[in-house]
């Protein structure tokens, strides 16, 4: 690991390690200005960092400004970037289920990011159709490779066990090894 992806590494480590639970949705049956907006309330990306081994939150993700992303140039071809470490955005939806917050939407996405030579690999389009199904609660992780989601199981696990209890069992399912 070089020099720069320690750095990254450690800014990753100081994030705010919680999730986007809030409530109070503005828009929460009035039917006035603002319905069918996007709300982005409860969802929280977490970056899981393959060759790391460690998944942590980063909300600057929502914005395509997480520390992993800046100063990188996004290619659309994965060829083009044949060093890139990988790293998967998990977008996590947290809702309210049998009377505490629930794990209800996840959705992966596969990233690849160079730091020497500044450039990246992502699906733009990839990311912001999971971000939405996240949001409808789909559950979309058996593509990614086991070593992910074990180190993605583990961190939902052990962030809150009692919002890991009341995941949909589709995503218990798909993240066993």
């Amino acid at each position: 690991m070089n020099e720069a992806d320690k750095q990254k590494n450690e800014k990753i480590k100081k994030m705010s390690k919680s999730f986007n639970i809030l409530s109070g949705d503005s828009t929460d049956g009035h039917g006035g200005y603002g319905v069918g907006t996007l709300n982005l309330n409860n969802i929280t990306p977490v970056f899981v960092d393959v060759e790391g081994g460690e998944a942590a939150v980063d909300m600057g993700a929502l914005h395509a400004r997480s520390a992993i992303e800046k100063g990188i140039k996004f290619l659309k071809e994965k060829e083009q970037v044949p060093n890139g470490r990988p790293y998967w955005l998990v977008w996590v939806t947290v809702e309210p289920v049998n009377g505490g917050p629930a794990y209800v939407g996840v959705t992966s996405c596969e990233m690849t990011v160079d730091r020497e030579i500044r450039r990246g690999y992502k699906s733009l389009p990839e990311h912001v159709n999971n971000m939405d199904k996240s949001l409808k609660r789909k559950i979309i992780v058996s593509h990614m490779d086991d070593k992910s989601k074990q180190i993605l199981k583990d961190f939902l696990e052990n962030f809150d066990s009692g919002m890991w209890e009341r995941a949909d069992e589709q995503l218990k399912k798909d993240l066993t090894v």
